[in-house]
């Protein structure tokens, strides 16, 4: 016999009256199918999303729609738009502000993302013991991330300026040359250690706390046999704290790769990407086209560039950590 279909039913009052007899109240049945009670429901999802997917639409997927297809145009914000085919395709070689770019983009990432995560790690582990004022240096190190970026990094600038800065202050107190002083964000040489230092310092304290969070899911019992089996502290954190955060780590490893591939506000308020091109990196470089230069059109190409350099490292990424899980 055929599956019976499922119904929904909805009921309703009704009065008749019958031949000068006293009112009957009977019952109108609706009966609606297995497939209009889904249509309903979708509609009753969707009616809930609308309103956040129609902002999303309109402020965030039609910009980067309308920036792909600028991407292979000449625009300048005011005159008409043309089309350039592959012309701001071929300018990126012949950029050498774009090429400084992309390798500072990638030397920030390559250098910030492990020493961020092995300090936000260090931390958690840290503060995730029974110590006196732990909370309060919990919000110490998580405060430098909810602070207002401008006075942090005029704190920083204060921190590390070349001639009285307290950081080389103490450097000379310990018997280095003067001449031999770091120039930190004044000096092509160390202006990008300045901001990789900043960065690291700014954002341990976020990923500092999800480590917190990852470490307080870790089942106790797995200490305990650690401890029967006679291993020390070590041993527990690499055979036991490590592999149990590595969920935790994976999904910090990819944040901070994506933050770091478009950091853009620290290198603002610090450098402005100098000296020279020191510490240029391609979300600046967007914005000193864009809005410096107004190039429109090869702007979009920058961040079409940069739209897949950070698609192709999260697809490695997830790959990676599904080839381990296997």
């Amino acid at each position: 016999m055929p599956a019976q279909e499922e119904v929904s039913v909805s009921i309703s009052n009704s009065v008749i009256s019958r031949d000068g007899a006293p009112a009957v109240a009977r019952r109108k049945v609706t009966v609606l199918s297995k497939r209009q009670r889904k249509v309903r429901n979708a509609l009753v999802a969707y009616s809930f999303i609308a309103p956040n997917f129609l902002g999303f639409a309109v402020f965030t997927l039609g910009p980067i729609l309308f920036a792909f297809a600028l991407a292979f145009m000449h625009w300048d914000g005011s005159n008409a738009i043309t089309f350039a085919g592959l012309d701001n395709f071929w300018r990126l070689f012949e950029d050498k502000a774009f090429i400084a770019a992309f390798w500072n983009t990638i030397i920030y990432t390559a250098a910030s993302v492990p020493a961020t995560l092995l300090c936000a790690l260090g931390l958690a582990v840290l503060l995730n013991q029974k110590i006196v004022g732990r909370n309060f240096f919990r919000t110490a190190m998580f405060f430098p991330y909810v602070a207002s970026l401008v006075a942090v990094a005029v704190v920083w600038n204060m921190i590390f300026n070349p001639e009285m800065g307290p950081v080389n202050m103490i450097l000379y107190t310990l018997g280095l040359d003067p001449k031999n002083m770091p120039g930190w964000s004044a000096d092509r040489h160390w202006a990008m250690v300045t901001v990789i230092l900043f960065g690291i310092w700014k954002n341990m304290g976020y990923y500092m706390v999800i480590y917190l969070a990852g470490l307080q899911g870790i089942n106790s019992e797995l200490y305990e046999a650690a401890n029967l089996d006679g291993a020390n502290s070590w041993q527990k954190f690499i055979h036991v704290t490590v592999p149990q955060l590595g969920p935790t780590t994976f999904f910090v490893t990819v944040m901070l790769t994506i933050q770091s591939f478009k950091v853009f506000d620290q290198i603002f308020m610090i450098t402005q990407g100098g000296p020279g091109t020191s510490t240029l990196v391609l979300v600046y470089h967007i914005y000193n086209e864009a809005f410096t230069s107004w190039d429109l059109g090869y702007s979009s190409m920058i961040s079409l560039v940069l739209f897949f350099l950070v698609l192709a490292v999260t697809v490695f990424q997830f790959r990676r950590q599904r080839q381990d899980e296997a």
